[in-house]
């Protein structure tokens, strides 16, 4: 019984047609609970707009940092395409900082910084710094070890070498 009526419905609907999704959803006496909206990732590249003042701001208390990312990094934590910055020379160092992750990745992951983010690769910096001094940005230091202040850094410092 149940066959033949499975198969007159699906003739039936073959010739006519059948009920629309809107017919049958006004027809329902349930409630309908609508699927729930997946937010799509963000396809807008990463920029580095305001970093320079947001910088400024974080290493307020310790300039020499500022004056660190302005010389590594030129206040950029992205490249032009919104990839993390990698080290034009060692491919390892990311960031504004330029953090170098063979040496500090892991360390950084737990305690729980983002070197891919700004905002964890400048509370790393300042981590880093308050272990170790300015030791790992020394390769650097012909750059920022004459700074006095840090707001010029990424034009004129890095300018002059």
């Amino acid at each position: 019984m149940m066959e033949l009526l499975t198969t007159s419905f699906f003739v039936f609907s073959s010739i006519y047609g059948g009920p629309t999704a809107s017919s049958a959803i006004a027809s329902s006496s349930a409630s309908v609970t609508p699927a729930p909206q997946v937010e799509e990732a963000s396809t807008t590249p990463h920029t580095n707009a305001g970093l320079k003042d947001e910088a400024l701001a974080y290493f307020k208390n310790t300039p020499i940092l500022a004056n660190i990312a302005g010389c590594e990094s030129r206040f950029r934590q992205y490249d032009k395409r919104g990839n993390v910055l990698v080290g034009a020379v060692n491919k390892g160092d990311i960031g504004v900082m330029q953090i170098n992750t063979y040496y500090q990745g892991k360390k950084a992951a737990e305690l729980g910084y983002d070197l891919d983010t700004p905002e964890g690769n400048m509370a790393y910096g300042k981590y880093l710094y308050e272990k170790e001094g300015t030791k790992p940005w020394d390769s650097s230091s012909a750059c920022w070890k004459h700074a006095d202040d840090a707001s010029s850094t990424a034009d004129d410092i890095v300018a002059m070498n």
